[in-house]
Parts: C-alpha cells; structure tokens; sequence
C-alpha cells in the first residue's frame, strides 16, 4: 500500500458565526474547500461570552451538517418539532435535504464548549430529500486502544474492523478522531479516490510516509493528496497527538453557493430563499 502525502498545511482563521460564537474556520477559511467538504469549524473557549449567544435559528437547504462535541451542552430544535442535546462525545449527522429551520443554543453559562461542525455537500439527486438527523449519543461510539494510553473513537466508515454508528451516508465517509501518545505510530486504510484531511487540535505530530513526511500542528489542518491509498502518523513529543481524520469520495459536480443554501445553480438558490421566505419549508 501507498501512503499518502500531505498535498497542503494551513492554519485555522479566528473569527465568528451565528451570534458572535468565537471559532477557528478551517475549510471555508484557508481552504476554500475540498470536494465534498464545504466548510469545517473548530470552536473551543472556557469564556461563556465567546459562545453563549449560540446559533439562533437559521435555515439549511442542499448539504449535511455534522456536529462533534468534545465538552459542553449544545441544544438543538427545528421547526419539524425535533430537539436533541449534544453532551459531550457525542454526534449529530443532519441532512438538510430540501430544508431544515433550526437553533444551536449552549446549554450552560460557564465551562469549557469545544467541538466541531463540518458541512458536507450533497449529490443533485439527494438536495431535495427529506431532512433526517442520526443523534448518536457518546456511548455508541466505538473507541479503539491504541499504543501507550491513546485511543481512536470510530464515528463514520471502519477502523480495524469496527465499523461507526453514522450510517446511509452517500459519499461514504470515513470520521475518525486519533490521539496518539508522544512517539506512537498509526496507519489507516483510506479508500481509493476519496479527498481526505487531517485536522490536528492538540500536539503534534508528522503525517505522510516516512521518507516525506511533514509536521502538522495544533489548530492546522493537512490536507493529503488523492494518491495513495493509506495515512501513517508518527506523534510528536512531548505531548503527542490529537487529530480528526476525515474522508469521503467526491461528488465532482458544480456547486452554487450562498450563505445556509448549497444548491448546483443560482436559479436554485433563488429558489431556496423564495421557499424559505414563503413558509414552504
């Protein structure tokens, strides 16, 4: 097997989104965008003015949205009268489909809030299906011991023969969240063709085949050639590493683009906002 090189290092931009929640955006920011990946955000703060104000409620049309919580209390509702707590470890997998209206709201005044959301685009076929949500609770997520203390949570595709709880997902991802302890070795399979990244969050490490590796740091993201058909890491010292590896197959179509809609066209983009703004959500 081939591993892969890392194609591009960028590092998290800092601004904000919904009411002010302070993030780091890393695809949609640095990298524009890495087919089917449309957006990828890190937010982290101990500070309640940072996030306290949430994602009020916004509409989606013409992608998925996934939501990782590492800590903190995240609520969500949506006008199809579903609502759901995001607890620590846990996932939320939402396919707009033709169209969701819904909240993010932080569920407590103090404390740390940390996690991640990732938009992933969908195919012309599936932008009008129904929206659909896969809450998958932290105990449900498979977690893999690695070498020395670290261990490998499995929340999409397979590692080491455990297969993630997301399931039905088109692009057929591969979600995984790696922390190594400081000299630890890894490797993982990732499927022929797919676009994949690795976004690290704490430590460091060096990613790549040995002879050609490159070190990715804290709050960068390594985005990895589509040659290859593996990724092997080596942590850093002294602290390790802690990563998201993320991959899914390409959808290789044209994208219009506008704020929370993620159509092919701009007639249907013009169509989403008209349908938004005449109740036919």
């Amino acid at each position: 097997m081939a591993s892969r090189t890392i194609a591009k290092i960028a590092t998290g931009i800092s601004t904000s989104d919904g009411a002010g929640v302070k993030l780091k955006r890393v695809i949609g920011g640095p990298i524009s965008e890495l087919d089917p990946f449309l957006l990828l955000d890190e937010f982290k703060s101990d500070k309640a003015d940072d996030y306290i104000q949430g994602f009020p409620t916004h509409p989606h049309r013409g992608f998925e949205t996934v939501t990782y919580m590492l800590e903190g209390l995240m609520e969500h509702k949506d006008h199809k009268g579903n609502q759901g707590m995001l607890k620590p470890g846990s996932v939320q997998w939402m396919t707009a489909g033709k169209g969701i209206i819904h909240s993010e709201m932080p569920k407590q005044s103090n404390g740390l809030l940390h996690g991640f959301q990732l938009w992933v685009n969908l195919r012309k076929a599936d932008k009008m299906i129904e929206p659909r949500y896969q809450d998958i609770p932290a105990k449900h997520i498979p977690e893999i011991p690695e070498e020395g203390g670290g261990k490998t949570r499995v929340i999409a595709g397979s590692y080491k023969g455990v297969t993630g709880p997301v399931q039905g997902i088109k692009t057929d991802p591969l979600y995984l969240d790696v922390k190594l302890a400081p000299g630890s070795l890894f490797s993982e399979n990732i499927p022929v063709g797919h676009n994949a990244f690795v976004y690290v969050f704490e430590g460091s490490g060096r990613f790549g085949p040995k002879n050609n590796s490159k070190e990715i740091k804290t709050s960068q993201i390594g985005v990895l050639q589509v040659q290859g058909d593996k990724i092997d890491v080596i942590s850093g010292e002294p602290n390790g590493v802690r990563f998201l590896l993320v991959a899914a197959a390409p959808i290789n179509e044209p994208i219009a683009r506008y704020g929370p809609f993620v159509m092919n066209t701009q007639q249907e983009i013009n169509q989403a906002f008209d349908d938004y703004r005449n109740g036919r959500f």
